[in-house]
């Protein structure tokens, strides 16, 4: 197409390196060959857990030429993280971890610690090292079919009880057709990315999509974020990034950096679209980040409020190109399902803010509905539900979880609750979250944010939930913050 395209991974300031869509497919390709001469056939599950974002990316398209499933899992330093993936792997059928030493080192010394003999076993016999998979002819290509399992996507929340998605090639085809169709996106863009690859924004948002567009793109390592926040944008600029994404934590963490310390003399008119999703949006910190980057350039209409989930690949909903992002401001407690919403003024002391997502994208179509899955006239507020190409089939090997995801007449039920404004999808909260106190709907992020704004907390350090004290027969707010003695 020209110019050759590439992909940049940074890992710090100056600590960088780019590999071309050529050299991927050429590298991949050398380590198909040296997966499938230890015994991996096309079908069988790659696990992959690594720290570093170009070993993982080599890792998944070797591992999707091949025919093999990929599975991304994230490194983490908790010991629910370690457990979470051992609990993975007990689930696989024929999995294989690819990992680091020093990352399968810890692993082993915790399952023993744990006694988990099961998964000590899996770890010893079924491991693949990094460094020691020598790369050596190039491997046999998989003829694929549409249908085949493309790779398994365990949400990023699903720890006690994980739960895999199963994507097909189909599925991610479809989607990422539409996600590009929707941003725009072209060879010409050039995209940033910190979302970590394990995520379904990361991977397929910032990585997929944009090979497919035949767009430049940088990854940055997501600790690499979180140490230094104020990089994210800098970097932006010396690329000349055209694609930025964040959730709200993202922007949070940036603000707080970027009030003590400012920016640099950095340029961002070159920014077209930032994706913000994957979290209830923030109108107010919508409104922080713009005004605060508005002197460097950025323009207004750059936000670009998305709606999306892992059952439905990645991307559902997205706002019209070029146009200033909006808002709905309602009461508080006009939210019930199947009743409409109502209005208030920015000043009550009932009102809330919700940022309008879009419509629905390509190939996807949603319907408002009730809890026992009647369809709702237009206005109402209802459970989100969703049908098309790109919704996955099954939970893997998870029968009851798949039962569960989809109505009688083969729409999935997202766990969302929502409204159509104005021909735009207006998310309102998690169903299974809401907390009814005498007849009245709380949606936990709406008092979360509320919380937030006492002196002392912030936005993630306060958690809402619902909760039934013995001898009560009505739901009480339970309100948990983070408190550091200093």
């Amino acid at each position: 197409r020209g110019r050759d395209r590439t992909i940049k991974f940074i890992n710090g300031e100056h600590d960088e390196s780019s590999m071309s869509f050529a050299e991927l497919w050429d590298r991949a390709s050398a380590l198909l060959g040296a997966l499938q001469a230890r015994g991996m056939k096309s079908g069988d599950e790659l696990v992959i857990f690594s720290k570093s974002n170009e070993s993982f990316v080599v890792a998944f398209w070797a591992a999707m030429l091949g025919g093999i499933v990929p599975v991304p899992v994230a490194v983490g330093i908790s010991d629910e993280h370690r457990l979470k993936l051992f609990r993975i792997l007990r689930q696989l059928d024929r999995a294989t971890l690819f990992t680091e030493d020093d990352l399968l080192r810890r692993l082993r010394k915790f399952a023993k610690k744990q006694s988990l003999d099961d998964v000590a076993s899996i770890l010893k016999t079924r491991s693949a090292l990094i460094s020691d998979v020598v790369a050596g002819a190039e491997g046999e290509v998989a003829a694929v079919t549409p249908d085949n399992l493309a790779f398994i996507q365990y949400s990023s929340g699903s720890t006690s009880d994980p739960k895999g998605v199963c994507l097909t090639h189909r599925n991610l085809c479809i989607n990422i057709r539409a996600i590009v169709e929707g941003t725009g996106w072209n060879e010409e863009d050039q995209s940033l990315s910190w979302m970590p690859l394990t995520h379904d924004m990361g991977l397929i948002g910032y990585h997929l999509c944009m090979l497919a567009a035949g767009a430049n793109h940088a990854v940055m390592d997501t600790n690499v974020f979180v140490r230094r926040p104020l990089l994210w944008m800098i970097k932006a600029s010396e690329l000349r990034a055209t694609q930025l994404c964040s959730p709200n934590f993202g922007y949070k963490h940036f603000l707080k950096l970027f009030e003590r310390k400012g920016l640099p003399d950095v340029d961002l008119s070159s920014v077209k679209l930032i994706l913000n999703g994957a979290e209830p949006i923030s109108y107010t910190l919508c409104e922080e980040f713009l005004d605060a980057l508005a002197g460097y350039g950025l323009e207004r209409t750059a936000m670009f409020p998305v709606y999306g989930l892992a059952e439905a690949t990645v991307g559902v909903s997205f706002p019209p190109l070029g146009e200033e992002y909006s808002r709905i401001i309602v009461h508080r407690h006009s939210l019930k399902v199947g009743e409409p919403y109502a209005t208030a003024a920015a000043g009550d002391s009932d009102a809330v803010s919700f940022v309008k997502v879009g419509s629905a994208i390509r190939d996807v179509e949603i319907r408002i509905a009730d809890d026992a899955d009647n369809v709702l006239d237009g206005g109402l507020v209802g459970n989100i539900q969703l049908y098309g190409g790109s919704v996955a089939e099954r939970i893997y090997g998870d029968e009851e979880a798949t039962a569960e995801l989809f109505t009688a007449d083969g729409w999935l039920r997202t766990g969302d609750c929502g409204v159509f404004v104005d021909g735009q999808m207006v998310i309102t909260g998690r169903s299974k979250d809401i907390i009814i106190v005498n007849g009245q709907n709380y949606y936990p992020h709406d008092l979360e944010d509320l919380a937030a704004l006492v002196d002392g907390l912030d936005l993630g350090q306060v958690v809402v939930a619902g909760t039934r004290t013995s001898g009560r027969r009505t739901e009480e707010r339970l309100v948990v913050g983070l408190y550091r003695q200093v």
